[in-house]
């Protein structure tokens, strides 16, 4: 089959791009979701921030100023997990899907009780005392979350005032919880983990439409490349062979009156156009010898 030197070219070219653009695609689709994945992360760690702080700030300065009237009437606001919980679930009314809860193996408050999945990131990261953050992914009928644990453990021996035993524990707090729940707990013992959820639906769809802007825009760049590269090629290439392959065509056929082929510029063209000329001049000096 006769392919012409432009027909060559496109193949060659289309096959370079299309590889070119499948390697493009699949490197921009991981660092985009690497992006929306790590962006969620940060979006995580900023509630999780949030939750400590309103744990440092409760535990400082509230307790201390509920601490006599704790004798008579137990607030669960000084207690620093009710108020991270509490203000957490306030933010996050305008972001239902993003879930925040100090999830524990044995809690004073039952809406802390860790759900079976929170409990294998309890004992995780109480398997492992070093592990400052443990980050999993998993699915949620909203689809796929990421989530981020934090361990909870008892580090001020003031905490076991309420929660060493019920006999122990202010009678103002059993009344309210019981003294079945939330006792037992040991210094520097992991009991919980502050779990925040998010999902990442919304990053992944923008990654997505980044992703398609991104190949969209790429395509759009190669079509116009291989039209300017065609127009150049035919302009500066294919248009002056077939010219030259013309003209040798005729001169060949002893038709030395031919137009002149156009020389200009010095690429390899207008060398080989330069040296055909000097060929046809010679071959019809050497004719017109012959003849005489």
């Amino acid at each position: 089959m006769k392919m012409s030197i432009a027909t060559k070219f496109n193949l060659v070219f289309i096959s370079i791009f299309a590889i070119g653009f499948v390697a493009a695609g699949l490197i921009a689709n991981a660092l985009l979701k690497e992006s929306a994945r790590e962006e969620t992360l940060q979006n995580a760690r900023f509630l999780l921030e949030s939750a400590l702080a309103v744990r440092t700030y409760t535990s400082k300065q509230i307790a201390p100023l509920l601490q006599t009237q704790m004798k008579y009437q137990f607030h669960p606001q000084s207690v620093p997990s009710y108020s991270a919980t509490e203000n957490l679930n306030t933010v996050l009314k305008s972001y239902p899907d993003f879930t925040y809860k100090e999830a524990t193996l044995n809690p004073t408050n039952l809406r802390d009780k860790a759900s079976d999945w929170e409990a294998d990131v309890v004992h995780k990261l109480r398997s492992e005392p070093t592990m400052k953050e443990y980050v999993g992914e998993r699915d949620t009928p909203i689809g796929r979350a990421l989530y981020i644990a934090r361990p909870l453990q008892i580090k001020d021996p003031a905490c076991l005032a309420c929660h060493s035993t019920a006999d122990a524990a202010p009678k103002t707090m059993t009344d309210i919880y019981g003294p079945n729940n939330g006792f037992g707990w040991n210094l520097n013992e992991i009991i919980g983990a502050q779990v925040i959820s998010v999902p990442m639906a919304v990053p992944l769809q923008r990654a997505n439409s980044i992703f398609k802007t991104f190949m969209l825009s790429l395509l759009g760049v190669f079509v116009f490349v291989f039209i300017a590269l065609n127009i150049m090629v035919h302009y500066f290439v294919t248009r002056r062979i077939t010219n030259l392959a013309n003209t040798a065509d005729q001169v060949s056929m002893g038709k030395f009156d031919v137009e002149e082929f156009d020389v200009k510029g010095n690429d390899e063209l207008s060398a080989l156009a330069q040296s055909f000329g000097r060929m046809r001049t010679s071959l019809s000096s050497a004719l017109k010898m012959l003849e005489e």
